[in-house]
Formats: C-alpha cells, sequence, structure tokens
C-alpha cells in the first residue's frame, strides 16, 4: 500500500544527502528540489512498479530495501538487482520501468516528477553528473553480479553478499562490529545468488562458526572479522594476477 507521509524530511536533513542524486547539489538547487519532492511510503511486499508500467516519477530510496526482477513468460522470476538507502529508481528519458520493483521490507522513497525533474537535469550539471556516477556504480555492480553467479562458489557468494550490506550500511569497512539490517528472508537471499535455501542457511551457519559474522536475531547480522570476510569474498583485493 502506498502511504503518504505527513512530515516530509528536509533536504538538509535526509539521510541519505550525501549519498542521493542531490549529493553535489548547492543550497539554490537543494531549494528547487525542495519545491518538486513528495514522500511515499510502502509496506513490506508492496509492489512499487510494475515492469512496462508508465513511470510518472523518479526516486531515491531513503529508507529499507527493494528488490529489482523480471519475470519470464511461464512465470519463473529472477532477482536482478537490490535497492538499498540512496539508490536511484528510474532513468530520465524513459517513460517505462524495465523492472519489477518489490519492497522486501517497509520502504521510503523522496519522489519527483519525471517531466519536472527530466527539465532539471538538463539544467543543472551538479544532478546530471550525480546521475551518471550512480549509472556507473550501477554498472560496476552489475558485472560484480555476473562473476559472482558465473564463477563464485556458495561460500563466495554469502561473504560478497554480506560485505556488499556491510559496505553499504552506514557503518564502515572498519572492522567494527556494529549491527546491520539484514532486510531479506534466506529464501530471497537464495533466488539472488542462484542458491538453494539449505545452502544459503548452511554457509551463514559456517561463517557464524569460524567467528568471521555473528547473528543478533536472523535479521541482524555483525561482522566479526571484516578482513577474514574480504578473503572469503574470493576477490584479489590488489588487483594481482594469481598465478
Amino acid at each position: 500500500m502506498n502511504i503518504p507521509l505527513v512530515a516530509p524530511i528536509k533536504c538538509s536533513q535526509c539521510p541519505i544527502r550525501h549519498r542521493a542524486v542531490c549529493a553535489r547539489c548547492d543550497d539554490d538547487e537543494l531549494l528547487l528540489l525542495e519545491s518538486m519532492k513528495t514522500y511515499r511510503s510502502f509496506a513490506a511486499g508492496d509492489v512499487i512498479l510494475w515492469r512496462g508500467e508508465p513511470l510518472e516519477f523518479v526516486a531515491s530510496v531513503v529508507s529499507g530495501v527493494a528488490t529489482l526482477s523480471k519475470t519470464m513468460e511461464d512465470g519463473r522470476t529472477q532477482m536482478v538487482g537490490l535497492l538499498l538507502p540512496s539508490d536511484f529508481i528510474g532513468r530520465p528519458g524513459r517513460e517505462q520501468i524495465d523492472f519489477d520493483v518489490t519492497a522486501t521490507v517497509d520502504v521510503t522513497l523522496c519522489c519527483f516528477d519525471r517531466a519536472r525533474f527530466e527539465k532539471l537535469v538538463n539544467e543543472t550539471p551538479h544532478i546530471a553528473q550525480r546521475l551518471m556516477e550512480l549509472a556507473l556504480d550501477e554498472l560496476d555492480a552489475a558485472r560484480d553480479w555476473m562473476l559472482l553467479l558465473g564463477r563464485k562458489t556458495a561460500r563466495e557468494k554469502i561473504a560478497t553478499f554480506i560485505e556488499m550490506l556491510a559496505r553499504r550500511s552506514s557503518h564502515g569497512l572498519d572492522g567494527s562490529s556494529d549491527v546491520i539490517d539484514l532486510h531479506m528472508t534466506r529464501d530471497q537471499i537464495a533466488n539472488y545468488l542462484g542458491l538453494t535455501l539449505e545452502t544459503v542457511s548452511r554457509q551463514f551457519s559456517a561463517l557464524k562458526k569460524d567467528g568471521v559474522i555473528g547473528f543478533t536475531d536472523r535479521k541482524h547480522f555483525t561482522v566479526e572479522d571484516m578482513a577474514a570476510l574480504q578473503e572469503e569474498t574470493g576477490d584479489d583485493a590488489d588487483g594481482g594476477v594469481v598465478y
């Protein structure tokens, strides 16, 4: 259900202010965005946008997590991406959405009328530049996901997923054990990573047993050893060639 918010957040107080599409905006540009934004809230499980639906608004995720997915003709569904706080929904110049967008937990969006936002992008280099940066980040993430699905073992997939959540959370990669929201069910994680539910549960348990992560409950975890987690991803940290 789309739930209107009573008290929109001021841009200067927004928790994603320095990561979202408005990150490079000056005070005057923020005032323009402030005048055109609205907030929408969606409950866990709500479809925010259907694939092929007319794209009347673009938006930044303020809080919560949503999935991007596509459904094939025979009903099979593949999750192809995650939208985390500060991620952008929609593309200027496109009149339809290419994926189903579904809230996995309660989601709050900062929304802009698509036509007005496209006009602002054409007139505001700071916003156009930030949109390009977000698009390139998304391209890099898609390439990493291709590697994950095509080459990584189950343990490496789970470790990469956890490292991504830790990196994108408000907690940095400083080795701290701050609690991080998992947001997704084990079944959703299995769908996203191309694994079985049993494999996901087994690998979480193994990483916990090895002291890499810890769980406060099924929805919250801590990274106990960041160096060990990064090693478990299988990524070549120094960029060199391994012979």
